[in-house]
């Protein structure tokens, strides 16, 4: 079958994709840089094809509920929002984590705090990778630096999510969400028997297979006992997908005497940065992380004693550098380069900035 390659903006491929995955439902409510996700679903009317309910909440909070509902019931269930929507779901996440459902959301970042602004920002990485509600929990984060890949990772964030029972996020930024490129679309995925809607959906209905006892979905646990037993359980789950899940990709780093990571907007930025670099004759790579969570802290580790320093770019006022610091144990000077408010830096201002920190 000859590809399908499409011009659309990443938001668009966010619910083309969705449909192809064979998404059951996706429950949302508007929100700049992010609406035309549901609006292309509406367009779409993936209801009458596959079956999936598409359904505008009355808020935030409903919506992201309605996702536990579903996940609850074990079907393939998402929702998407911007950044002060992602703070109003933050409740119903935690919840989602603490019930090990899995679920998809979807984040198109815009500047902050409070309403801020309708421009890209990449200020959602502390709420989002940190854990923007309650309690120990981790949520897998994909970061997308391109349209194509706001398609695939709508198909990787569900895989990852009901492989481990947890939600996972897609973030991605204003740039991304709103830009145009070519992509090419994911075969439509046959739609399940019965049979197989049955057993994926037993866990849900019956219980874990090791109990076969009625199922409860909840986060509440009155016995304190028990929920540092289910702590410590969530707790190795985490391990495990930090162990097997994590994902990069890494320019011109092989001979690299700086470095540069950046994930997003900003890792296409800061492609081009290498390739002014290079012709100034600077030897400058590029790390991006695609999993923010979990971070490629082991991956980054090994460049401690590789290079002169590093910059972090992030449209923001430094978040994820705090994680590089970490992974590379301060055994060599990170910086970090930001622009706030919405605004989207030039290559050349990032480049400025790094021969400027490390006097080049």
């Amino acid at each position: 079958m000859a590809e399908e390659i499409k011009l659309m903006k990443g938001n668009e491929a966010i619910a083309h994709a969705a449909i192809r995955y064979g998404a059951d439902g996706y429950f949302g409510y508007p929100i700049t840089p992010q609406s035309e996700i549901m609006e292309t679903l509406m367009d779409e009317k993936p209801w009458e094809t596959t079956g999936m309910v598409v359904l505008q909440a009355e808020s935030e909070v409903a919506a992201i509920n309605m996702v536990y509902g579903g996940a609850a019931c074990g079907k393939r269930v998402m929702t998407s929002s911007s950044s002060p929507g992602i703070s109003l779901k933050q409740e119903g996440i935690s919840y989602m984590a603490g019930a090990e459902l899995p679920g998809l959301i979807v984040n198109i970042m815009r500047g902050g705090p409070g309403l801020g602004t309708i421009q890209p920002s990449q200020a959602d990485y502390f709420q989002t990778v940190k854990g923007g509600g309650h309690g120990d929990y981790r949520l897998i984060t994909l970061a997308p630096a391109s349209v194509q890949e706001m398609a695939d990772h709508v198909a990787l964030g569900f895989d990852l999510s009901f492989k481990y029972n947890n939600p996972a996020m897609i973030l991605a930024d204003g740039v991304i969400g709103q830009m145009m490129e070519k992509v090419v679309l994911p075969e439509q995925r046959p739609r399940r028997t019965e049979e197989q809607i049955r057993k994926e959906q037993s866990w849900a209905t019956l219980g874990k297979p090791a109990s076969r006892k009625p199922n409860i979905i909840t986060s509440l646990e009155l016995d304190s006992s028990i929920m540092e037993q289910n702590n410590l359980r969530f707790q190795t789950k985490y391990k495990a997908i930090e162990e097997n899940e994590v994902l990069y990709e890494e320019l011109m780093c092989d001979d690299a005497e700086y470095l540069i990571v950046a994930f997003g907007s900003a890792a296409r930025i800061s492609q081009k940065v290498v390739e002014l670099a290079r012709k100034e004759g600077i030897k400058v790579g590029l790390f991006r992380p695609i999993t923010l969570w979990p971070f490629p802290k082991k991956e980054l580790n090994t460049y401690k004693e590789k290079v002169k320093g590093i910059l972090t770019v992030e449209l923001n006022a430094g978040q994820m550098v705090e994680d590089v610091k970490l992974a590379v144990e301060c055994r060599v000077p990170v910086e970090h380069y930001g622009r706030l408010g919405g605004i989207v830096p030039t290559p050349q201002e990032v480049l400025n900035a790094l021969m400027s920190l490390y006097k080049l």
